[in-house]
């Protein structure tokens, strides 16, 4: 059993308390994984483990500390940073360049950088963030830009019907024009990319695959690239089938944003299920995107911003 003692006097009070979490939620769980003991006093924090243990304690408090200077760190953060992928202490995401008909389209924050990578690196990816910080979008790029080079045969959209408490059965209109609206930011970032025409043609021949979530079941999908948008308004038994289908070359990316949950009360999300139970699975990859991440007009940022200070306050 080795011991080693870290100072952080560099810290604020603030930002200690954001480091360790509620009761030292995350120190506890930062053990848990790491297999060793850790116990604060103050700004001294005491591992005690074997040596791998201790050193891979380290590098992650490391990253935690980061978080926790810049921004609160939630115990959501925490499992992904955890989860290595685009957080590990190693990580530099190549630069990553997507070719559509609108130009070429790259990442403007680290962030969205390290989601590109992810996806061209990793055959599952769940882009997890509030509205406007482009995880849709990009993940609509990757797929054009795989389409256009041979790399999949077609695109599946793929959505939960579950919107503000309404559901497929109490919209009019058939199959196709009840999924539609929920699919609508899907659509027009494909007709920006690929022209109207062309997503038309697509559509007709179903190389665009547009499928609500339910008739996902009992499927296997290859050669694919497989957008699973609103992942937070999945049920946990929903976002295991959609997962599991899965296929031979096929990429998967899964968006959503877990503050933004329409089901019914006592549903627990898919989408914030999956964060804590796949982790640690290898090939999977998390990119969490947050309020600096937008790219819509600045106030939505501040929007953000403000919304999540007050959840901060009622915690």
């Amino acid at each position: 059993m080795i011991t080693k003692n870290l100072a952080l006097d560099s810290l604020s009070n603030d930002s200690l308390i954001n480091l360790f979490g509620q009761h030292d939620s995350h120190l506890k769980l930062l053990a848990e994984k790491t297999q060793t003991t850790i116990n604060a006093r103050g700004s001294l924090i005491q591992i005690s483990g074997d040596d791998a243990g201790i050193k891979k304690a380290e590098r992650f408090l490391h990253l935690f500390v980061k978080e926790a200077e810049k921004e609160n760190l939630t115990p959501e953060i925490a499992h992904v940073i955890l989860a290595g992928n685009a957080t590990n202490p190693d990580y530099e995401p190549q630069d990553v360049e997507i070719r559509t008909k609108a130009g070429n389209i790259s990442g403007r924050s680290d962030n969205q950088k390290a989601y590109l990578h992810n996806i061209v690196t990793h055959d599952i990816n769940f882009g997890i963030g509030p509205a406007g910080t482009g995880k849709t979008y990009l993940a609509v790029a990757c797929a054009v830009d795989a389409f256009n080079r041979d790399q999949v045969r077609r695109i599946v959209l793929v959505r939960p019907a579950v919107e503000a408490g309404e559901r497929l059965g109490f919209l009019p209109g058939d199959l196709s024009e009840k999924v539609d609206p929920y699919l609508r930011p899907l659509y027009d970032a494909l007709y920006e990319m690929l022209g109207h025409n062309q997503v038309e043609k697509m559509l007709e021949k179903t190389m665009i695959e547009v499928a609500p979530l339910a008739f996902m079941r009992g499927r296997t999908l290859n050669d694919a690239f497989v957008i699973l948008d609103e992942a937070q308004n999945t049920t946990v038994e929903q976002m295991k089938m959609f997962l599991t289908r899965t296929g031979f070359n096929t990429t998967v990316v899964v968006t959503g944003d877990v503050t933004q949950i329409d089901l019914r009360p006592g549903e627990e999300s898919g989408l914030k299920h999956a964060i804590r139970v796949l982790e640690g699975v290898k090939g999977i990859s998390f990119s969490w995107f947050k309020s600096k991440d937008v790219v819509r007009h600045n106030l939505v940022q501040k929007i953000i911003e403000a919304y999540e200070e007050q959840a901060r306050g009622n915690d």
